[in-house]
């Protein structure tokens, strides 16, 4: 177990003690632990060449949505499944997340709060109500459904990008890079939820940006490698966009003398979107070894092949 440091290994026993009192945590770095004993991991940044180290090792589970700390290791154990954090309380509170987001955007949330911190007195009426602000989101796996389906819930018109068309109600689909000029096009909200891949590294830049409609805005809580953020500054400063919010960063933590966390137009969040809770999370797993040693299939599979 490396997720949140060893002073939280014993709220991790304790959650898995509650869904499966026979597994048998230990924190990461444990030195009575001799590497061929140990059969799963739970991992966000292990160290590079340590999972290759465990001889016996069956599963590797991330602690959260993403895995691109865990294959950027070179010597990482390919031949092993790796299994991405999921399940119903990640999607819903990514759906929560992303609601919030676009609401706070929509409503003028960091107007409001440089307002509130000068003690000033700022009655203003924000412009649209969600029909008029069409949502594109990047990115419709689970989490982006979710999402999508709880902002049409408030009204917002939705539409989604991805690799390959998806087919969710009421949610217009676009696919493949010769429909992305039109999905922007249409879309006063962007929310990339895409995962990192080398083809997605970069991929909100000053052209993409420039494809959106004058007064747009952005929600990233894909990857910070998705975001090129001297590009986004420059649309916002120019007027080309109006407001931005982030979850995601590169490098995290986002440091202290980052532009981002002082511009009137941003609203920066510590990458908390869908982290689910740590009972949630324990209970995920547990299922998942079960599942494995059943002889049944893993969920939420990382498929070397896509990159996520």
């Amino acid at each position: 177990m490396k997720s949140g440091g060893e002073e939280a290994v014993p709220k991790w026993r304790k959650a898995f003690q509650a869904v499966d009192p026979r597994l048998d945590i230990r924190w990461w770095d444990d030195a009575a632990v001799a590497p061929e004993d140990v059969s799963y991991v739970v991992v966000w940044d292990p160290e590079p060449g340590r999972l290759k180290r465990l001889s016996n090792l069956r599963v590797v589970f991330s602690s959260a949505a993403g895995v691109d700390n865990i294959v950027r290791d070179p010597e990482w154990p390919r031949h092993l499944p790796l299994v991405r954090m999921g399940g119903l309380e990640t999607g819903q509170r990514m759906g929560e997340f992303v609601s919030w987001a676009c609401l706070s955007l929509l409503r003028g949330a960091r107007r409001m709060a440089l307002a509130q911190a000068q003690a000033r007195w700022d009655n203003f009426n924000p412009r649209f109500t969600a029909p008029e602000r069409r949502v594109g989101i990047m990115g419709l796996g689970s989490l982006g459904g979710t999402a999508a389906r709880m902002l049409r819930a408030l009204g917002f018109p939705v539409a989604g990008w991805s690799r390959t068309r998806k087919e969710l109600p009421g949610v217009e689909s676009f696919a493949g890079a010769e429909e992305l000029e039109a999905f922007l096009a249409r879309t006063d909200i962007l929310v990339c939820l895409l995962p990192s891949t080398p083809e997605t590294r970069g991929l909100i830049d000053a052209r993409l940006l420039s494809l959106l409609p004058r007064g747009a805005q952005v929600v990233n809580v894909g990857r910070g490698s998705h975001l090129v953020v001297p590009d986004l500054l420059a649309a916002l400063d120019g007027g080309h966009l109006d407001g931005a919010l982030l979850d995601v960063f590169e490098p995290e933590p986002l440091a202290s003398d980052s532009p981002l966390w002082s511009h009137p137009r941003v609203i920066v969040t510590p990458h908390l979107a869908s982290m689910a809770s740590l009972r949630e999370r324990a209970r995920y797993i547990a299922e998942a070894i079960a599942a494995h040693e059943a002889g049944d299939p893993l969920p939420n599979l990382y498929d070397p092949e896509r990159g996520y």
